[in-house]
């Protein structure tokens, strides 16, 4: 393991974590997040699952379904269990079985809140990272609109100098984050429709996506895979690492 930072080009520091307990309902702000080989633990662990098996999610594919509302719920996990903050300002624990009917009650359709098998809830890496040098490229290429960081998903924000995608130049590269996490960054996230969808004091907004689409090939931000776990806070230092 590499610990010695003077020796580790230095790129900037963690500026922002999330976790999403829940695929595609809205996630929590953390201090601080451990990561083991799938991922970040509890990180869309659970989904809405629909009568037919399909996920809920803000697009149509072969595993998953639009489900139209998921954004007015917003999941945390409290202590280790995981709550669900309802639209009417109800609180559920997963745990409940009750729990099954009131989602269906409230997206109105059949549905039960099921954790993950087999196969992985996550649309493809393990690990969302963005960068503040790519929301300020965005906001100047979408005119000045709104490109709140909350839109994209990320589990990391990291804060860099400049005004431009530089995470796209890590393709390929591997990332220190902390002391201990290693991170091989492994392809650009493609974006989609969820990135217009009002959410808290957020409107809809299709600026940000129309600039993505227009000027990087519908990209912004990139997918790592673990190659170290470890536990990473707010404030942390992110590196590349000089193995080539």
């Amino acid at each position: 393991m590499l610990n010695n930072e003077e020796n580790r080009p230095r790129l900037g520091r963690v500026s922002q974590l999330w976790r999403y307990p829940v695929k595609s309902m809205l996630g929590e702000t953390c201090d601080e997040l451990t990561f083991d080989e799938r991922g970040v633990i509890g990180d869309r662990f659970y989904a809405v699952r629909r009568h037919d098996g399909k996920l809920g999610s803000g697009k149509d594919s072969t595993r998953f379904c639009e489900m139209l509302g998921l954004f007015d719920f917003q999941a945390s996990l409290q202590g280790g269990e995981l709550r669900i903050l309802f639209p009417d300002g109800a609180q559920w624990n997963a745990t409940d079985p009750a729990i099954h009917a009131a989602l269906s009650e409230t997206l109105g359709v059949q549905v039960t809140l099921s954790s993950e098998g087999e196969v992985a809830h996550m649309d493809a890496g393990s690990v969302h990272l963005l960068t503040t040098a790519g929301l300020r490229w965005l906001q100047a290429e979408a005119q000045g609109a709104e490109c709140d960081a909350r839109r994209f998903r990320a589990n990391i924000l990291i804060e860099l100098e400049g005004q431009r995608p530089v995470e796209l130049d890590w393709l390929g590269e591997e990332l220190q984050i902390g002391s201990d996490l290693r991170l091989n960054i492994c392809q650009a996230t493609g974006r989609c429709v969820m990135t217009t969808f009002a959410q808290e004091e957020l409107e809809r907004n299709s600026a940000p996506l129309k600039a993505i689409n227009r000027s990087a090939q519908g990209q912004f931000g990139v997918y790592g895979l673990v190659n170290a776990p470890g536990s990473v806070r707010v404030g942390d230092p992110v590196a590349l690492t000089p193995y080539h």
